[in-house]
């Protein structure tokens, strides 16, 4: 199992953790996401290397953008 982690900004309620969760879990091998609203913060989880790209693609297609680490 891989995890990664990363910081979400622009977020400012649930719809915008649900948006996020349901963009990042539509990934192919992604098998949990956790996303707090307080500090912006996303883990994801799966079977192989998260795929970097992906998830980033996957928070701009909810409406957000991955801080720069």
């Amino acid at each position: 199992m891989s995890t990664a982690t990363y910081t979400v900004t622009g977020m400012t309620c649930q719809h915008c953790v649900a948006s996020v969760t349901e963009e990042v879990g539509e990934i192919p091998g992604v098998t949990g996401v956790q996303v707090d609203l307080a500090s912006g913060g996303l883990t994801v989880t799966s079977d192989a290397p998260v795929d970097d790209a992906a998830v980033r693609a996957a928070v701009e297609e909810a409406g957000y953008e991955v801080a720069a680490r």
